[in-house]
């Protein structure tokens, strides 16, 4: 009986541990993707670059956000979407034109958790510069991962791209608070996310981009930082100063 009940708590205690290792395996999976690590991120930290980039367009804002670019000098990365391309083609070869790179946000604005894997599959494949050379940014919807999506974006030849400096551009502060704000906590090397959409948006880059120049800062494309991939210390830096998405 004894030689029983040892081989039960032996069974018990396998189980509990083992419970535990998945537990464990699959938190910190979860935080993992929160953090970043292993996407593409800031630059290296002791040059004179920022990446300005901007989500969701292009669209009706855009020729202002040009404008402005164009006023200071400054290139940009604007991650666009699939609808948005199609509705607003004009606006996307001005981005061309102007000398900025566009880059994919997804064939639909939706978080990935919200997708079966063969419909972000889709979503990760769909790039609006397929044909032409490398490489091939991706910027989840909300920044946001599945467990597929890092597999999906190596299989499909894409790399996933994020930021650490937030503009906040979707809440309801005003222009220059939100740059100084954003500029508070820019570093060489940073990636600033914006989107192509709010009405504050173009006021908050202009005082951005001065507050950048006063800096010695120079703000370039995500090819030209170029990103880094993000590791230990610096998804750990992500997780504490992000705002959300």
């Amino acid at each position: 009986m004894s030689a029983r009940r040892g081989s039960q708590c032996f069974q018990n205690s396998a189980a509990s541990l083992a419970g535990l290792v998945l537990v464990s395996v699959a938190a910190a999976e979860v935080l993992g993707r929160a953090a970043g690590w292993g996407a593409m991120g800031p630059g290296k930290p002791n040059g004179h670059l920022v990446a300005v980039t901007f989500d969701d367009g292009p669209g009706p804002r855009t020729a202002e956000l040009l404008t402005v670019l164009a006023r200071h000098g400054a290139r940009a990365t604007f991650f666009v979407t699939a609808p948005a391309v199609q509705t607003h083609a004009a606006q996307l070869q001005a981005l061309r034109s102007a000398g900025h790179q566009f880059e994919a946000h997804g064939r639909w604005h939706i978080h990935a958790l919200l997708l079966p894997p063969w419909r972000e599959w889709r979503q990760v494949r769909w790039h609006p510069r397929t044909q032409e050379p490398g490489p091939h940014f991706y910027r989840p919807p909300y920044g946001g991962h599945s467990p597929w999506t890092r597999l999906f974006a190596r299989l499909q030849g894409r790399q996933i791209a994020l930021w650490d400096v937030e503009g906040r551009d979707w809440t309801s502060g005003d222009a220059a608070g939100l740059a100084g704000q954003a500029l508070a906590r820019v570093r060489p090397g940073s990636v600033i996310l914006l989107h192509d959409g709010p009405a504050v948006t173009p006021e908050l880059l202009d005082h951005l981009l001065e507050g950048l120049a006063a800096r010695g800062l120079q703000a370039v494309t995500m090819n030209e930082l170029p990103p880094q991939r993000i590791g230990l210390r610096a998804g750990v830096r992500r997780l504490l100063s992000s705002y959300g998405h």
